[in-house]
């Protein structure tokens, strides 16, 4: 059977798939998660609206959709292409910058929020 226009619950679990393979290997999506957790406890304890909720959300989603991209595209240009190679090392570094600048955004809403809560407080 292709792999292309499977039910959902099997396309589901090729999604889930990946994302256990990359929590399990990659450290950078490991500590990725662990910040998505640490602003979740953050989001707890400072109870702010909702729209902060969905920002942060958002950016944390944001950055570890970039670091899974990031992840596969190594993945597959390693398996291509193991040797070092110029061409290989531009792939890999602008999956890294896509990373890079996902996390500046997440920053930039961690910065937004904290200098609102800071507001809310004078």
């Amino acid at each position: 059977m292709p792999l292309k226009n499977q039910p959902f619950p099997v396309r589901l679990g090729f999604a889930l798939r990946g994302l256990a393979f990359a929590l399990r290997t990659e450290r950078s999506v490991q500590l990725q998660a662990l910040a998505a957790a640490v602003v979740l406890a953050a989001l707890l304890k400072l109870r702010p609206s909702w729209g902060w909720w969905a920002l942060a959300g958002l950016a944390s989603a944001g950055v570890i959709a970039a670091e899974l991209l990031n992840t596969a595209i190594e993945t597959l240009a390693d398996h291509l292409h193991p040797q070092l190679h110029p061409s290989i090392r531009r792939v890999k570094d602008c999956a890294a910058a896509a990373v890079l600048i996902a996390v500046l955004g997440a920053l930039g809403v961690a910065g937004a929020l904290a200098l609102e809560i800071l507001r809310q407080h004078r």
